[in-house]
């Protein structure tokens, strides 16, 4: 009776208070629990992932298979045989071009260096010979103690081989039972959230087909612009720079830095200071279009995200994944977001009295 009393005399907005913070603390442990087992097993989670953006990129081969009227393994088995032939002929052609260019390149980053030594030295800046060796020589030893053992190395890649053979062996089983597995997912939600739910997942694998179909047209546009004006420049490396390119493209914001900071230094070390500025003033041509054209026009309506939303999606990604994690990290914000969205939807347009509509079917 006394604590009955006691709880009584507490006011009832304390109260509500009190209720709200101890719903928000069991979701925040629920949330903390499940990203804790999703990060125990990093590789699964990551090759879980990969797949199913490289299902969205490589389902359009799949259904003109079907359309063909080839089998559903055949249809699942030349989606995953195209993606690999992509990946494998990229890197041939890009590795050609490297091994054909390396014993000229290795001169001309010789000479490079030479230049930028003697533009610093001799230069208005207050450096002396001295002081740039030992500048020199602390980066080199510090880049010594930050790189890996061989056994951490040899274990981070045998990590990756594993979990690119588990997003391969997804991925053809994401083709060929898509449809049965998001099935069989329904047959276990209780049958009164069945629709809403169905309706949930299917605007999130939209969400997720648009962004990553916008993505690669980004990507290619990107990778032709900078790669042709590399070529024109007379740029070495024009090719594998292009594929850098196309790959950063998939970092937002900081993929283009990394991919122009790389064509600019080569453009440098090959050709001096106007071959650099040349392709500065390309790759920043070419980023302004995608900002202010491709963005807006590919991606703007099918994701629907604020551009700081984007920004922080990208830098959480990355403290918590690295680059894997910057890669999927607007993906995922954008599906859980418009998973978001029509459940939220879903919830505002049901039925307030349930329980009646049941009683009655009749009616």
């Amino acid at each position: 009776m006394t604590i009955r009393r006691g709880f009584d005399a507490v006011p009832s907005a304390l109260r509500s208070a009190a209720a709200v913070a101890a719903c928000l603390l069991l979701v925040a442990g629920a949330v903390w629990l499940v990203v804790y087992i999703l990060f125990k097993v990093m590789a699964l989670t990551m090759a879980v992932i990969a797949a199913l953006l490289l299902t969205a990129l490589v389902a359009p081969v799949a259904r003109l298979m079907r359309r063909l009227r080839a089998p559903a393994w055949a249809a699942a088995l030349s989606g995953l045989l195209t993606l690999l032939l992509a990946v494998a002929g990229s890197v041939a052609l890009a590795g050609d071009q490297v091994a054909g260019q390396w014993r000229k390149m290795s001169h001309g980053l010789t000479d490079g260096l030479r230049r930028a030594r003697e533009q610093l030295v001799e230069g208005p800046l207050p450096i002396s010979e001295r002081q740039l060796d030992n500048t020199v020589d602390g980066l080199i030893k510090a880049a010594r103690r930050a790189s890996p053992d061989p056994m951490t190395s040899a274990s981070v890649a045998a990590e990756a081989a594993a979990a690119a053979l588990i997003t391969m062996f997804l991925l053809f089983f994401m083709l060929k039972d898509g449809v049965r597995m998001w099935g069989w997912i329904m047959r276990l939600v209780p049958a009164r959230h069945r629709p809403k739910i169905d309706a949930a997942g299917r605007a999130g694998w939209r969400a997720l087909v648009s962004y990553v179909h916008g993505i690669v047209l980004i990507a290619a546009a990107d990778a032709l612009g900078i790669g042709l004006a590399l070529v024109l420049i007379g740029v070495p490396f024009a090719l594998p720079l292009t594929l850098l390119t196309f790959i950063a493209a998939f970092i937002p914001f900081a993929g283009a830095v990394i991919a122009g900071a790389a064509a600019v230094l080569i453009a440098f070390v090959s050709g001096g200071l106007t071959d650099a500025l040349l392709v500065l003033g390309a790759v920043i041509a070419v980023q302004q279009a995608e900002s202010h054209l491709l963005q807006p026009l590919i991606m703007g309506r099918s994701l629907n995200l604020h551009p700081v939303v984007v920004v922080v999606s990208v830098a959480a990604g990355s403290l918590l994944a690295g680059v894997a994690g910057a890669v999927i990290a607007v993906p995922v914000v954008a599906v859980g977001y418009r998973v978001a969205s029509v459940l939220s939807a879903a919830s505002d347009d049901e039925d307030p009295a349930p329980a009646a509509s049941a009683a009655a079917p009749d009616t």
